[in-house]
């Protein structure tokens, strides 16, 4: 096959993969507007994409429910240890970021999956063991 010929053909096949893009990619970004729009006007007759609207106000209702229970198993300062010789305090800084993660996440996929805040609340509980 001779060098023009390649060339025509790759040229051929970059303008036909770019009249396949302009037809079907222009329809499916019409499409997936169309579909965003309704679902911010509430009109979507397909699943939920947001199941709550109040979501953030929901996070931060189970999040204060929870911080007196984080507060006591994992304080937010050194404390001392009862015990002789040495450094007798303990700094809970790690295990309560690990626990705040953790609990965080959990209230979210709780929250998402259509929870009230209070079962998402206990649903972070759940997830750190308190």
């Amino acid at each position: 096959m001779s060098a023009d010929r390649v060339r025509e053909m790759t040229a051929f096949s970059y303008l036909m993969a770019n009249l396949k893009w302009l037809i079907f990619g222009a329809q499916a970004d019409r499409k997936g507007r169309r579909l965003a729009d309704n679902a911010e006007r509430g009109q979507s007759s397909g699943p939920m994409v947001y199941y709550r609207r109040n979501f953030e106000e929901d996070y931060n209702a189970a999040s204060a429910m929870l911080k007196g229970r984080m507060n006591a198993r994992y304080p937010d300062s050194y404390h001392a240890r009862l015990g002789g010789g040495g450094n007798n305090s303990y700094n809970y800084g790690d295990k309560r970021s690990q626990a705040v993660d953790t609990a965080s996440t959990a209230i979210a996929h709780a929250l998402r999956a259509g929870a009230t805040a209070h079962q998402a609340a206990e649903a972070g509980a759940a997830s750190i063991g308190i």
